[in-house]
């Protein structure tokens, strides 16, 4: 089925966010010291008196003000900004000219990393982390261009209410495109560029903003009368060959909105989905059942020629108006087995018969990439557990509870996040 389109799931461009988490260090400890908000907070080592070198992590918005940036030595970041413990014992300082200091907390950050990770895991079946605080997803198979917007807004409030930090979305047809958009009106930042519109977008942008493109790259460029991304789409390919080598046709390139680059996790997927949205919402069952069908022999699919086995089989429902319900059934051990994807996702959605449907997906997780033995399925009725609550219901401690299309259960418990590596070497946020 690979290359076929299936019904409700055409696309003429793909979709592609970019989310990056807004001075992630220091939104944690706010977090944590909820009284930090709003103040000017810097991150880092080697501020305590007994300390003599040190740099700084993250700086809020508020402290940048101050002119503190990161990766500042720790002693510049005191001179522009004091602490406002000393500030306060000292007559010479102006204790409304002071800022908050906090160690850095790899372990915790990485902990609400992980809360952020889960929900972009069940946003997007495709999600390539980056760094602790960024990841790209492509989300072609999961929301139309007419509705990425309002997808991307769900998105940020999402993990406001449930992480409690704060997140720029960036939507385009490319990587590249993508990312500069979220950083393009940061904090809080949510901007959409659709097919078509990329270099138009670009072209005023300082040429810095295209991916691939730093500080000597820029200086080099400066010097030959390109200094915006507009110049630079505009240039001709040969000069910047000459100069760069393949890499100056590569910057023109995105300068031009053209990346063909796939958004590719890192490492195994921890799961294999489709979903499809029916034109209007529909309550034929015979209607959904067959696209059920379609779906889970296409995941099906996926999974044998990616040589996976699965544990867990699910499906999503959406309901009028955006209602997601997911439903999930855990298998003794990981299995690869079509008939058996399309049993369980048929027999999972009886319990929404006669229901009015918008969208149904089916998904396996829990992923073996081992070539181990097949997992018996005897005693499957009794091993296999169903997931009772909708995706998205407000828990009683005020987050939103993730669903079990990540390929928890009820009975798997709380889903396991995985560590990651700090923001410091921005290596995978996995």
């Amino acid at each position: 089925m690979d290359g076929q389109r299936l019904p409700g799931t055409s696309r003429r461009e793909r979709v592609v966010a970019h989310v990056d988490m807004d001075c992630f260090y220091a939104a944690c400890e706010r977090r944590r010291e909820p009284a930090l908000r709003g103040e000017p907070l810097v991150v880092g080592m080697g501020y305590e008196p007994d300390e003599s070198h040190g740099a700084v992590a993250t700086a809020s918005y508020e402290a940048r003000e101050y002119g503190v940036e990161s990766a500042m030595p720790i002693s510049e970041a005191l001179d522009l900004l004091p602490r406002n413990v000393e500030a306060a014992d000292d007559p010479e300082l102006d204790v409304s000219d002071a800022g908050f200091y906090r160690p850095v907390d790899l372990d915790y950050y990485e902990r609400v990393a992980g809360e952020v990770k889960t929900i972009l895991q069940e946003t997007a079946e495709t999600v390539r982390e980056v760094s602790i605080d960024e990841a790209y997803l492509d989300v072609t198979d999961v929301v139309e261009w007419d509705g990425a917007r309002e997808w991307a807004a769900t998105l940020k409030d999402r993990i406001e209410a449930s992480v409690g930090v704060v997140a720029s979305v960036g939507l385009a047809p490319t990587m590249s495109a993508a990312k500069v958009a979220s950083d393009y009106d940061k904090p809080d930042g949510l901007v959409v560029v659709e097919p078509g519109e990329i270099r138009e977008f670009f072209a005023p942008l300082p040429v810095e903003e295209v991916h691939g493109v730093g500080p000597v790259t820029a200086r080099e460029l400066a010097s030959m009368r390109i200094e915006t991304a507009g110049e630079l789409a505009d240039a001709d390919p040969e000069l910047l060959a000459g100069a760069f080598g393949e890499r100056g046709r590569e910057i023109r390139r995105f300068a031009r909105g053209e990346d063909d680059r796939d958004v590719t996790p890192k490492g195994d997927p921890k799961s294999l989905s489709r979903e499809s949205a029916f034109t209007e919402a529909t309550d034929d069952g015979e209607t959904v059942r067959r696209r059920v069908r379609t779906l889970a022999e296409a995941v099906a699919d996926r999974a044998q020629r990616q040589e996976a086995r699965y544990q867990t089989i699910g499906i999503k429902v959406v309901t009028p108006p955006f209602e997601r319900n997911t439903r999930a059934r855990s298998l003794p051990g990981p299995v690869e087995d079509p008939e058996l994807v399309e049993s369980v996702a048929l027999d999972l959605l009886e319990e929404f018969a006669e229901t009015e449907i918008r969208k149904v997906g089916v998904r396996v997780s829990n992923l073996d990439f081992s070539a181990g033995q097949q997992a018996s399925l005897d005693g499957f009725e009794s091993a296999g557990e169903e997931s009772a609550e909708p995706t998205d219901s407000p828990g009683t401690d005020g987050q939103t509870h993730l669903g079990t299309f990540d390929g928890s259960t009820a009975a798997d418990g709380p889903t396991r996040l995985d560590t990651m590596n700090g923001q410091t070497t921005l290596d995978e946020f996995r």
